[in-house]
Formats: structure tokens, C-alpha cells, sequence
């Protein structure tokens, strides 16, 4: 490409939660969860526009007040069982029926508040550096208590390995590395997005987050853990 990209991002947020009811609102650290999401969305110098999908009317008076403009998504994209893709194909249509095209799409999850202030650049210009051999990028973070290798099921009541192996890994630096998605960033072309219908594509890079970072708030544990978080980052940076 030979000008830069425009970029669009996406932010999903719906008004219903059944692990924290009205998640994407609640209070942390004195600010909504979604408000994280869309200050840091719009303080990106990559990002041309910045968008929450909701069909909540708190939810989109709330991303109006932080700055974010706001797509009413339609009922049957509100419920717990609706795919986040449905969503994403949605505000594309939407755009696209008004003559508005970008060449990358991000998806931010609020629920993924924990972002360094540079990350979402530094995961475009890795994206466009990749533009020729990648198509998508999605946010991994390294596992270690949780990795594959040393976790148990329990079958017929007795506990047997995860991944059938004969090796014993008796320290965690042993291990093979292991990643998990988070929503702190997931990107895509355009063009690919429409085509596969998923983040997961055959040219797939990753974009690597630090273990602080490996949090989505699905329960009050999360909750917990993320507000402390926030909490100890917002004091370090008052103290420098």
C-alpha cells in the first residue's frame, strides 16, 4: 500500500452480562470499563475512526461522552449466544452502505482493558511493516500455570493429562511456550475479514502482551484483580 491504511476500530458492547451485570459500565477506578477501551482507541495516531457497536442506550450515551461515535446494532446482535463477527460484518455494512471503506479493521474488547498506551500503534505499524505476508494480527499473552502441557482433565474419575505425553516437565522454564488470545487487539484486512469471516486466518501474526496484561473480565475475580491493577499503574504514574 503505497499510502497509509485507514483504519477503523470496532468496540463491541452490548448492555447484557451474566457473569457481572452491566459489565461494560461498571465503575473502575472511578471511570466506566468501556471508557478504558475508547480513550485509548482514540489517543491512537493509527486509528482513523472509532466505533462502539451497542444496542444499549446507557452503553452508547456513555461512549458518546468519552468521544466514541456509536452504532445501534440491532436485537438479535445483543444476545449472550450473537457471534462478535455478526457484529463486526454489521458496522462494515453499515459504513459500506454510506460509501465508507477502510482497509483495516480492529476489534478492541472492553472487557481487554488492560493496554499500554502505545499498544494499539505498535500493533498497527506491526501490522502494515507485515502487510504483504499477513492478513491479521491478534493479541497473545505467554501462559504458565495455565499451560497446556502440565494441565490435568479427569476422566471416569481419574486425572490423566490434557495432551497425551510421556515427558515430565518438572520446572515451568522446561515447558514449551504457550500463548492465549486476549482482546486486547485484534486486526485485520478488510478484504480477508469479509472473506473468512474471522481474526483467524492462515496468515496470522501475533502481537505479544506482557503477563499484566493477560486479564479479560468474565467474573468478579477478574474485576477484582484488573481494578488493582489499574489502581497500582494510575499511582506509579502520579508518583513519577
Amino acid at each position: 500500500m503505497s499510502k497509509r491504511p485507514s483504519v477503523l476500530a470496532i468496540i463491541p458492547a452490548r448492555g447484557g452480562s451474566r457473569g457481572i451485570p452491566r459489565k461494560n459500565v461498571r465503575l473502575l477506578c472511578g471511570k466506566p470499563l468501556i471508557a478504558y477501551t475508547i480513550e485509548t482507541a482514540l489517543s491512537s495516531k493509527l486509528i482513523d475512526r472509532v466505533v462502539v457497536s451497542t444496542e444499549d442506550e446507557e452503553i452508547a450515551g456513555i461512549s458518546k461522552e468519552y468521544g466514541a461515535e456509536v452504532i445501534k446494532r440491532p436485537e438479535e446482535l445483543a444476545r449472550d449466544d450473537s457471534p462478535t463477527i455478526d457484529v463486526v460484518m454489521h458496522v462494515l455494512n453499515w459504513f459500506e452502505e454510506k460509501n465508507e471503506y477502510f482497509d483495516i479493521v480492529v476489534l478492541l474488547e472492553p472487557t481487554s482493558p488492560l493496554r499500554k498506551e502505545n499498544d494499539l500503534d505498535s500493533a498497527v505499524r506491526l501490522f502494515i511493516q507485515n502487510i504483504d505476508e499477513a492478513d491479521s494480527l491478534i493479541s497473545l499473552g505467554e501462559i504458565h500455570l495455565e499451560n497446556p502441557h502440565i494441565v490435568k482433565t479427569v476422566e471416569g474419575g481419574v486425572v490423566k493429562p490434557l495432551i497425551g505425553t510421556t515427558r515430565r516437565f518438572y520446572q515451568r522454564q522446561q515447558l514449551p511456550k504457550a500463548y492465549f488470545p486476549y482482546g486486547v487487539v485484534y486486526m485485520s484486512k478488510a478484504e480477508t475479514l469479509k472473506k473468512y469471516r474471522t481474526f483467524y486466518q492462515e496468515r496470522t501474526i501475533p502481537y505479544l502482551i506482557e503477563r499484566w496484561q493477560n486479564y479479560e473480565i468474565d467474573d468478579v475475580c477478574d474485576l477484582i484483580c484488573v481494578e488493582a491493577i489499574l489502581t497500582d499503574r494510575l499511582q506509579s504514574r502520579k508518583e513519577v
